[in-house]
């Protein structure tokens, strides 16, 4: 059976939805995004799908799809909705799955729930880091969690090069880097089948990879 991949970031706005793209493009994977707060009409879903060009990818439903553009628990309140982890399970496919978190790995989702409660064990974990003053804290924070829980992480790098920045969290965190992702004017599906193919080796080893 083919492995879930799970992209997650340090914060918001770091660019997971174009690494998921990215991702789901170069192993023809499907997508899905369990939970969505928030521009229902131009949702992450939709971004990923505009963006895809193979004729393989699935798009699976969201689990929860909620109005208001805040913390899923804040935004499900809103909605006069409870999120239950119990309801939120991965959709049955022969293929690779690509899902993509919302915000970080503790952003709530109810009273007692993050998003790092909905992630498996088996699932092979993307963080995605974007430069800015205290993103190495961030970066290593949400890593270190992660390897402390026992998932098995990778880096993507996204945004402006930050030689300094990177090269510190690639030797404290001792995680594969599966590439960076640059400053485009514009991501387009021509731009993410760029990287897909650059990233597509990566990708594959680390679908391979055993755990730390």
């Amino acid at each position: 059976m083919k492995p879930i991949f799970f992209v997650t970031g340090i914060s918001t706005e770091v660019g997971k939805t174009i690494a998921s793209a990215i991702i789901t493009e170069s192993l023809e994977a499907d997508y899905w995004k369990p939970i969505q707060s928030g521009d229902l009409d131009n949702s992450d879903t939709h971004k990923v799908k505009a963006l895809i060009t193979n004729n393989v990818t699935k798009f699976h439903p969201n689990s929860y799809s909620l109005t208001v553009p805040m913390s899923p628990h804040a935004s499900a309140d809103i909605d006069g909705v409870r999120i239950d982890i119990d309801h939120i399970h991965p959709p049955k496919t022969e293929n690779y799955l690509v899902a993509e978190g919302a915000g970080g790995l503790l952003v709530p989702l109810n009273d007692q729930h993050t998003i790092l409660d909905i992630m498996s064990k088996d699932y092979k974990t993307i963080v995605v880091s974007r430069h800015y003053l205290g993103s190495i804290n961030h970066t290593l924070l949400t890593v270190n969690l992660l390897k402390q829980q026992g998932f098995d992480v990778a880096l993507i790098f996204s945004g402006d090069k930050h030689p300094t920045t990177e090269e510190i969290i690639s030797k404290m965190t001792k995680v594969p880097v599966i590439g960076r992702i640059e400053q485009e004017k514009e991501f387009t599906p021509e731009v993410i089948l760029k990287y897909a193919d650059r990233f597509r080796e990566n990708l594959i080893q680390f679908s391979k990879k055993d755990k730390f």
